[in-house]
């Protein structure tokens, strides 16, 4: 018999972190992605990153999976109503990643406001001589307007994050949340009036068909000429392309990015010439202390889900109908 033969069978979507190799140690055999093409027999279990598609042509071609498990919260590569409408639990890491998230989301903030980036550049430059008020003058982001859309666990602890700023809240969900209006003093506010009212606004919302260009020309125009855009979520929830336009043409004063579309942007688009936008290689949970509970938040729920056992981060299918 092959060697880890009797032990369950995970495609994973490499490299993986040394966290997660030791985790799974002497616990699975590991086979490449390419496995889930069929032509290296049953794979029993599915781990992803969140780059690979998985369809449900895919789940069609894995007749004995029993379990999707995402190093992550977004779960925007899974058919996840095609899972389980296959009986395929799909688990994710929501929770441990929040603060983290919500930490690089406040940095690109203040980075963008204060032009951090750009005078980080300068102050290393041959041009620094001497200082001088009248240069690289920011924006104040204490006592200013932040609007937040999507008010779940990660839009909430950027308001938490907000209010020891002294920043007026607004917030767009598609639900409203009485209860962090109440607990937290924030207010809700409808799409356009929250873009037209803050002087920051943060994306904090899920990846979608109703998201997807979720802020476009359209949109840009509604916000104010000094505003920032601020984007965690996902690089399509914004038009590439009309960013670009929006910060060429001063329709907005700056963005911070920490996701793209594409991700990564080609080496010579125009975006990552401009000196108003910063641009972080989606650093939203890469804390060691994030990255480890992902580690083992992922791997619990794909042994779980090997062993048959209800998974303890369940992803539940999307409802159907728009959002």
């Amino acid at each position: 018999m092959e060697p880890n033969r009797t032990l369950p069978r995970v495609a994973a979507d490499g490299p993986l972190d040394a966290t997660v190799t030791g985790l799974l140690a002497d616990r699975v055999e590991l086979l490449p992605w390419e496995a889930t093409d069929g032509a290296m027999g049953a794979v029993d279990g599915l781990y992803t990153y969140g780059h690979p598609t998985v369809d449900a042509a895919m789940l069609d071609r894995l007749p004995g999976l029993r379990v999707v498990s995402n190093y992550g919260v977004g779960v925007d590569h899974i058919d996840v109503a095609a899972a389980s409408a296959r009986g395929i639990p799909v688990g994710n890491t929501p929770g441990v990643l929040d603060g983290a998230t919500a930490d690089m989301g406040f940095a690109l903030l203040l980075a963008s406001a204060r032009r951090l980036v750009e005078g980080d550049r300068y102050a290393r430059s041959a041009a620094f001589t001497r200082y001088d008020p009248g240069y690289m003058l920011g924006r104040e982001v204490h006592g200013s307007t932040l609007g937040i859309v999507g008010m779940g666990r990660i839009g909430e602890k950027i308001a938490r994050r907000a209010l020891g700023f002294d920043m007026t809240v607004l917030y767009h969900n598609r639900r409203r949340r009485p209860d962090i209006e109440q607990t937290l003093g924030i207010a809700y506010a409808g799409f356009d009036e929250l873009l037209a009212a803050s002087d920051f606004v943060v994306l904090c919302v899920p990846l979608t068909e109703t998201t997807r260009g979720l802020i476009n020309a359209a949109r840009l125009n509604r916000m104010k000429p000094s505003a920032v855009l601020v984007n965690i979520a996902r690089g399509p929830v914004v038009v590439t392309d009309d960013l670009l336009d929006a910060l060429r043409s001063g329709t907005i004063a700056a963005a911070g990015l920490d996701v793209t579309d594409p991700e990564p942007l080609p080496r010579d688009h125009p975006l990552l010439g401009l000196e108003n936008v910063v641009i972080s290689p989606h650093l939203g949970s890469a804390t060691d202390r994030t990255r480890l509970r992902m580690a083992e938040g992922s791997v619990a729920n794909l042994m779980a889900g090997l062993a048959g056992r209800p998974l303890p981060c369940p992803v539940a299918a999307p409802p159907p109908g728009p959002e």
